[in-house]
């Protein structure tokens, strides 16, 4: 056993931890990491310029991999730090918890891991190099494997003009074994966003290959079209929502717009840092547009009954950053994606409560527009939990109404299942008995289903027929069918071979194409063909589906051959019924495929929608007359 004494006990000294632990400071020694690194240095410049004291930050990504931030601020302190003896820039890059962002009277709100950034970054760093323009001087400092002192501070040029500090690093391959590159995209878009964050700032990203310049005016509002530039959605109002407010030292600054689309995009920021897991700010900001929204749509009449907004109905179409200014943040996570602090829930929704009415009462016609959107998802909210009501109970009677309606068969596997629906209940008892109990299950059906092309979900599922269809399938319905789940891998659909038959035989298409698309898209669904005659000499017996293979049959066995005219399935005994139309050896099924999709809808829209005119211009120019006919 190894020893366990008090030398046990190491003690790392200045950035030493830093070095043997980064995943605690930066999160991950991945190309996350090596970001991490850029947005600390960023960070600092970006502080700078919210506390009033630069407008314009420059980021160049260098051929050999290093990357330099300048600002025109007021440059780190040079002077001799009274405790420590050493220049007080050098205290802030190697001394973890050193730094200007501890007490709020340097900076009010500060991004950065609060004084550990720029130590971090140069321990974790092959080189690095602190340039300060300030009092009229240029200074340079040097720092070298993993922030150990190269060179001290030094003055390198004088009668300088303006002020700021520039740093220059290259991350340690020590440290980050899989890459030390920094990716142009990734930086463009983050410093894309800090623009928007910061509206007046000017931001210039150069890389080997480009230059590109970011600058906002409008702020957050901007950065809400920015977002939705691209997007397929339309906007619902043009004028995007906007308020700011400050309590408590802490400043909220909010936009938000609304589209058609179904998609949430809420961005929220705390001293410009992305909280991308959200946290109490967000929670504020969510209870207060509740409350707003259900407000002015009871003052606005919008309502009917007992309805009302909830916190999800909110969410469809929403475009929204959140951003706030916050003097000590709590974050869960060294890495900041979460905020905690208790007392940001309240402040937050208490200024987005007063912004949000004052908006509204400003902007009646934009207020009108987002409540309509909402209440359209609202609608669909309230309009699907009645859908599930109504499926359970469907589910409940189509159950009660399949016992004893379905003959079901004894193969296990879906697979080799076959499900035929068969046109009165004659014919199911004939098909019944015919059919070969293994693998084939037979469905009676009464009468003609409904229409479903045009129905509502409630009148659809109040078809008994339809229901006992769907409890068989054992599918599920609409977006809700799961093809994997069916209990059969053909269903056939079995009428009569006249008007009545054809009639049933679209019906039952249409509901398939609207609530189990699926299932005609995998070609699972087939027609059953039947014969129309039966043509019988002595003891040879043929079966005519149609009037030319009859006359062929007549050709075969000679003029004086009985005929039997079958009017339905009801009149063919079992064993017929079972060779002709149910053994896979003799039957013939049509298999039914879908290969436009446009057509098809366009087809049925036609044929089964509330327009008469369109379906008899169609009849009367695709029907065919035969001789004889008048």
């Amino acid at each position: 056993m190894q020893t366990y004494t008090a030398e046990s006990i190491q003690v790392l000294e200045g950035l030493e931890a830093v070095r043997k632990r980064p995943g605690m400071y930066i999160g991950s020694t991945g190309p996350k990491g090596v970001h991490h690194c850029a947005w600390e240095i960023i960070d600092n410049a970006i502080d700078e310029a919210g506390a009033g004291y630069s407008d314009a930050i420059r980021v160049e990504l260098h051929p050999d991999g290093s990357l330099s931030v300048e600002d025109n601020g007021r440059g780190i302190p040079v002077d001799i730090h009274p405790k420590l003896g050493i220049p007080a820039v050098r205290v802030a890059f190697e001394q973890l918890h050193a730094g200007g962002k501890f007490d709020g009277t340097v900076y009010k709100s500060a991004g950065g891991l609060h004084g550990v950034g720029a130590s971090v970054v140069n321990a974790l760093s092959g080189w690095m190099t602190v340039e300060i323009k300030r009092d009229g001087k240029r200074y340079r400092l040097e720092y070298a494997n993993g922030g150990h002192l190269k060179s001290d501070l030094t003055i390198v040029e004088r009668n300088v003009k303006g002020t700021g500090t520039k740093v220059i690093f290259k991350p340690d391959l020590l440290i980050f074994k899989e890459t030390t590159a920094f990716s142009p995209n990734t930086l463009r878009n983050r410093l894309q966003e800090l623009a928007f964050l910061n509206s007046g700032l000017r931001i210039i990203l150069k890389t080997p290959t480009n230059e590109a310049v970011f600058s906002s005016q409008s702020g957050l509002a901007g950065f809400v079209e920015f977002i939705n530039k691209d997007s397929d959605s339309s906007p619902v109002q043009k004028k995007i929502i906007q308020f700011k407010g400050e309590r408590d030292q802490v400043v909220v600054e909010c936009a938000i717009q609304y589209n058609d689309g179904d998609n949430e995009d809420l961005f929220s920021f705390v001293n410009n840092i992305p909280t991308i897991e959200g946290g109490t700010h967000e929670s504020g900001l969510r209870t207060a547009m509740t409350r707003v929204f259900n407000t002015f749509g009871r003052r606005g009449g919008i309502f009917k009954g007992d309805e009302s907004f909830i916190g999800d109905d909110l969410k469809d179409g929403l475009t929204c950053v959140l951003s706030l200014k916050v003097a000590e943040p709590q974050f869960e996570g060294q890495t900041k994606t979460k905020l905690s602090n208790s007392e940001i829930e309240g402040i937050v929704q208490s200024i987005a409560n007063e912004g949000l009415s004052a908006f509204f009462e400003n902007n009646a016609s934009v207020a009108k527009d987002v409540l309509s959107r909402v209440l359209a998802t609202t609608k669909a909210r309230l309009a699907e939990k009645k859908a599930k009501e109504i499926k359970k109970k469907a589910k409940d009677a189509g159950a009660k109404a399949l016992s004893g309606k379905l003959a079901a068969c004894s193969e296990r596997n879906p697979k080799a299942n076959e499900l035929f629906l068969v046109e009165g209940d004659s014919a199911g008892g004939s098909a019944k008995t015919g059919r070969d109990r293994k693998f084939q299950a037979i469905l009676p059906l009464r009468g003609k289903v409904l229409n479903t092309y045009r129905a509502k979900l409630d009148k659809v599922l109040e078809n008994e027929e339809i229901r006992s269809i769907i409890t068989a399938i054992g599918a599920g319905m609409g977006k809700e069918f799961d093809l994997a789940r069916s209990n059969y891998d053909k269903v056939c659909i079995m009428t009569d071979a006249d008007l009545d038959g054809a009639h049933i035989r679209t019906l039952l298409l249409t509901f398939f194409y609207r609530f189990m698309r699926p299932l005609l898209f995998a070609g699972h669904v087939y027609i059953a063909q039947s014969p129309l005659y039966k043509v019988e000499k002595g003891k040879e017996v043929r079966y005519a589906y149609d009037d030319n293979e009859l006359k062929a049959a007549f050709k075969a066995l000679g003029r004086s051959a009985k005929v039997q005219r079958y009017k339905g399935l009801g009149e063919m005994n079992p064993d017929q019924l079972w060779e002709t139309t149910l053994n896979p050896a003799n039957r013939r099924m049509i298999q039914v495929t879908i290969e436009d999709a446009v057509d098809a809808e366009h087809k049925l829209k036609v044929l089964m929608g509330d327009q008469v005119e369109p379906r008899k211009e169609f009849l009367m120019e695709n029907i065919v007359f035969e001789e004889g006919d008048f």
